[in-house]
């Protein structure tokens, strides 16, 4: 499947590294984050990613180019000064044809370790509008947002504080989509989270959940650059950048 890569927000917990440098592109353990994940989306066979892009956008063309460095083609989608959040920039996406029928959305700051095959394979035989991974989480990386309960998220809401009891799973940072889902969930013309439209399909018993056995990274704080880069460096992860 298809990857769209959502990559246009300011990354305003990571000030003021941020400010003159996309988060994607955040050096952990000596090369570009994005670098990272692009290997890694190689190694899970891949071969077709989305850039969505926004502030310094133009800083993420010039490193990633069209990814032939990793066996990948990279286009991009390109949301301009003007930014629409995550989820006007999936919906961006959907508009100019840019993602198929059926795609991923990863978050450009995170790093995982799930079996994207088996994912995409749960997605194909169950045919759910949508599915999100999870992590059994109980707080301990950050705020537990999700109930799943038998192959189903029934519950997905950001902001709880704190979460009622049985919320304890979280939202691991890869989907599974469908266009016209997106077109369905997500309004037109203004600014909205993605999580928005999770929150509805949750409600609806319309999301699908894959459970993740391993931790996640991100790197959308300063704690969680500094976690992955100890993960990195203790899993013998710092191979040669291809680039």
């Amino acid at each position: 499947m298809q990857c769209l890569i959502l990559a246009g927000g300011l990354g305003t917990r990571m000030y003021p590294a941020t400010r003159t440098v996309p988060k994607c592109l955040v050096e952990v353990a000596g090369r570009p984050f994005a670098h990272w994940q692009l290997e890694w989306l190689a190694s899970q066979q891949i071969r077709r990613v989305v850039y969505s892009i926004g502030h310094l956008g133009e800083m993420i063309r010039a490193a990633i180019g069209d990814g032939s460095a990793w066996g990948i083609e990279v286009t991009y989608v390109d949301e301009g000064d003007e930014l629409i959040g995550t989820g006007g920039a999936l919906r961006l996406a959907v508009e100019r044809g840019a993602v198929d029928d059926a795609f991923f959305v990863l978050y450009g700051d995170s790093y995982l370790s799930v079996d994207l095959g088996a994912v995409a394979e749960d997605f194909v035989a169950r045919r759910p509008d949508a599915l999100m991974t999870v992590f059994r989480n109980k707080g301990r990386w950050e705020t537990s947002n999700a109930i799943f309960r038998r192959g189903m998220v029934t519950h997905y809401e950001k902001g709880l504080s704190p979460p009622p009891p049985e919320m304890q799973f979280v939202d691991y940072g890869l989907s599974a989509l469908r266009s016209p889902v997106v077109l369905e969930m997500v309004d037109r013309g203004a600014p909205s989270d993605m999580a928005d439209a999770f929150t509805a399909l949750s409600r609806a018993g319309r999301l699908a959940g894959f459970e993740a056995s391993e931790r996640f990274f991100e790197i959308g704080t300063p704690s969680g650059l500094a976690d992955l880069e100890r993960h990195l460096s203790s899993s013998g992860d710092e191979t040669h950048d291809r680039k």
